[in-house]
């Protein structure tokens, strides 16, 4: 059998072509007025989605648009201020407080982040001082309100749901 030498790859070197020039699309800038709200009904730590989520956020927010963030169902236990282990605010593991710093820059920026109340109480036991400052929980039947809300401004929508 033929033997195939490759030459290993290096940490610094890349694996795909990532010069500037081979980017297709034009890299776009919120107009005045323009809003996003991203949605999201995700289990922290299942998957990628909550976290590539906030990414998206952030882009948006620093690309000028007016950025709200709401977090349902299981993402509630993103904006936890309770997390961590051995104590709280340590990281039991490198990444385990992701979720929690990407969400504090974002509401540097300016990213309004909500969180439903139901799901806070009724199916996690969340206090709504258990909360990262400046995180505003909201009524259930606000989720589809300000979605609806976010719509007539004709703002970019994205949503998320994994089960």
């Amino acid at each position: 059998m033929a033997m195939v030498e490759i030459p290993q790859i290096e940490d610094g070197q890349s694996i795909v072509n990532t010069a500037p020039e081979t980017k297709m699309f034009q890299d776009y800038k919120a107009r005045p007025g323009d809003a996003a709200l991203i949605t999201m009904h995700t289990m922290p730590f299942e998957g990628s989605v909550g976290l590539i989520n906030q990414l998206t956020a952030t882009r948006l927010t620093r690309k000028g648009y007016d950025v709200a963030l709401l977090l349902y169902g299981p993402a509630v236990l993103m904006a936890a201020a309770t997390r961590g282990f051995p104590t709280v605010g340590a990281e039991g593991f490198p990444g385990n407080l992701s979720y929690n710093k990407q969400l504090k820059v974002l509401m540097k920026e300016g990213c309004k982040i909500y969180v439903c109340r139901f799901a806070m109480a009724a199916l996690y036991g969340m206090r709504e001082s258990d909360l990262i400052p400046g995180v505003q929980p909201i009524h259930p039947l606000d989720v589809l309100d300000i979605t609806i809300e976010y719509q007539r401004k004709g703002a970019l929508m994205l949503s998320t749901w994994t089960v």
